[in-house]
């Protein structure tokens, strides 16, 4: 029997927030995507299960701890609202590291497609944790990328315990479009704020003349990009400008389109990740892009072997003809269900879970259209504000949702850095040798080359990059990794590559700043250099401690030029 096309309110509700009416075809890109989400997930976790405690633990820089005081003070239960976290029930060291451990353990069990929608649901619980308490820590625009991903992954994965394709088991319609939506923002917000960000150099197709030396941990690969001549520079502005404005709206456009895109953006992402270390955001950007696909095109590149068990498993009307309709395309029909089928499925006996998961079934679609709609308004409209500031939609629902980081406004780079400074901590015994701490991550060594080591994150050297822009007034970490240091704080020093004080810590401590410049071709080849430096004075207050334990400053730092 044909089925009637049907555009009343209840079968567009059904269409999109009704998984049994979820969109067949993709599951092996939702498949692939869950299992590269579980990866990040588990480097995001990784990487924090090594410095945590140095960052917020009870002996860290910014400990949870006294920042969740600070919340119960201000503003008592509503704090579980404002900053979602388990930590409230403990903030201590082994709790973070357990957090951690957890994370990392779900992740796994993620990437092995065990329980997915159990372990997304404990990773995220985990990284919004942490988030909520890491105050300037995670101030980061890849974390709220990921929440969101992995919020939205809620709903695109499929239930049971071992579901493998999880062809029974079709996506909720709204969650791979919320999905592409919020990978379609990230490139679209992004070149909105290169131009409403007034910075002349994205105007005058200069931004990325010196990108690659300026950005936060450069890569080696980086060092060899930016001596290219300058109109290749002059040529991906341009065309990093055209990609985030214009050709970024191919998501929208019938599946031929979305293929192309699809090879556009995975070589630039690529490209990216090599030149430069922006943790996991670049590769979560390019893991979203697989939404872009179908089976019917992933089967054509599966090795022959593959073929056959995947057309056994997967719908073969979607993938084998080529006439078959675009599931996720926006013009797709919602269709009314048969009378036959729907008298069948009112006939059919049923035990008493399905039973009662029956009767309820309308309840959760209609909670999932709220919080799903209620999610893109919130997006939407934070998009509106960006290209209309002052746009006179509802501001409540935006900021209701904002503490859990599931609806965020993404602008990357939309002014560039003119210079590269870095601080350094140094260290004291008679206040006139001073010794450096040596990061793991950050350039330091002139003869060390700038290592790839994305996604992982470190996110003291990482906050550093942006402190050195600005006042030490204006970032407190710093004096904060001062004090710390002055104890010889093991989770601290944890963040370093070494203790240059193994006996005892030193009587001072202090932070400088310098500026750093890429080596040219001839210095490099003649020297053997990576990095040249010039030192441009105090940074931070030199501090020590009296016999009683306080802290009292031996220098503070003289006004510095204008650097940004």
């Amino acid at each position: 029997m044909s089925r009637a096309m049907d555009w009343t309110p209840s079968s567009v509700i059904h269409w999109l927030f009704d998984s049994r009416n979820g969109p067949t075809g993709r599951f092996l890109s939702r498949w692939i995507f869950l299992r590269a989400l579980g990866a990040i997930y588990f480097s995001a976790f990784f990487s924090l299960v090594f410095q945590i405690r140095g960052l917020i633990g009870p002996e860290g820089i910014l400990p949870a701890s006294e920042y969740l005081k600070s919340v119960a003070e201000q503003v008592g239960h509503a704090r579980y609202w404002y900053v979602p976290s388990v930590l409230w029930f403990s903030s201590g060291s082994h709790t973070l590291t357990g957090l951690c451990w957890i994370g990392m353990a779900a992740a796994a069990l993620l990437v092995l497609n065990i329980w997915p929608r159990g372990m997304l649901a404990v990773c995220f619980a985990c990284f919004l944790s942490f988030v909520s308490a890491a105050r300037d820590f995670s101030g980061y625009q890849s974390d709220g990328m990921l929440l969101e991903a992995g919020f939205l992954s809620l709903f695109l994965a499929p239930g049971g315990f071992r579901p493998r394709l999880g062809e029974n088991r079709p996506p909720v319609r709204a969650a791979p479009y919320l999905l592409l939506y919020e990978w379609f923002r990230i490139y679209f917000g992004s070149g909105v704020a290169k131009i409403a960000g007034g910075d002349p150099e994205w105007r005058n197709f200069t931004a990325l003349d010196d990108y690659y030396q300026n950005g936060p941990l450069p890569t080696w690969i980086g060092w060899y990009v930016q001596h290219f001549p300058h109109w290749f520079h002059t040529a991906t502005t341009f065309f990093t400008l055209a990609l985030e404005l214009v050709l970024i709206w191919s998501a929208f456009l019938p599946r031929p389109f979305r293929i192309a895109l699809f090879f556009v953006v995975t070589p630039w992402q690529i490209g990216i990740i090599l030149t430069a270390n922006y943790t996991f955001l670049n590769y979560l950007v390019l893991i979203l892009a697989f939404l872009l696909l179908d089976d019917r095109f992933l089967i054509r590149l599966s090795p022959a072997k593959w073929k056959q068990p995947l057309l056994a498993r997967s719908n073969p009307a979607s993938i084998v003809s080529t006439g078959a309709a675009d599931p996720l395309s926006v013009m797709a029909q919602p269709l009314s269900p048969p009378a036959d089928e729907a008298r069948t499925r009112k006939d059919t006996s049923r035990d008493g879970w399905q039973n009662i998961r029956f009767w309820l079934a309308p309840l959760r679609v209609a909670l999932m259209a709220v919080f799903l709609a209620w999610i893109f308004y919130a997006t939407t409209a934070q998009m509106v504000w960006m290209i209309m500031p002052g746009a006179p939609l509802p501001t409540s629902p935006v900021a209701l949702l904002d503490p859990f980081r599931i609806a965020n406004r993404y602008g990357l780079f939309a002014v560039m850095t003119r210079g590269r400074y870095e601080i350094e901590f140094q260290g004291s015994d008679d206040g006139q040798t001073w010794i450096a701490y040596p990061f793991r991550h950050k350039p330091q060594e002139l003869d060390k080359p700038p290592r790839i080591y994305a996604p992982y994150q470190p996110r003291l050297d990482w906050n550093l990059w942006f402190a050195s822009l600005g006042e030490w007034r204006d970032n407190p970490m710093v004096l904060r990794t001062e004090r710390r240091l002055l104890s010889n704080d093991p989770d601290v020093l944890a963040l370093f590559a070494s203790n240059p004080f193994p006996q005892g810590p030193p009587r001072q401590v202090r932070a400088v700043l310098w500026q750093y410049w890429f080596t040219s071709l001839s210095e490099k080849r003649e020297h053997g250099l990576w990095w040249r430096r010039e030192l441009l004075g105090l940074y931070a207050p030199a501090i020590q401690l009296d016999q009683g334990g306080r802290v009292g400053v031996t220098q503070w730092p003289e006004p510095m030029p204008p650097h940004e």
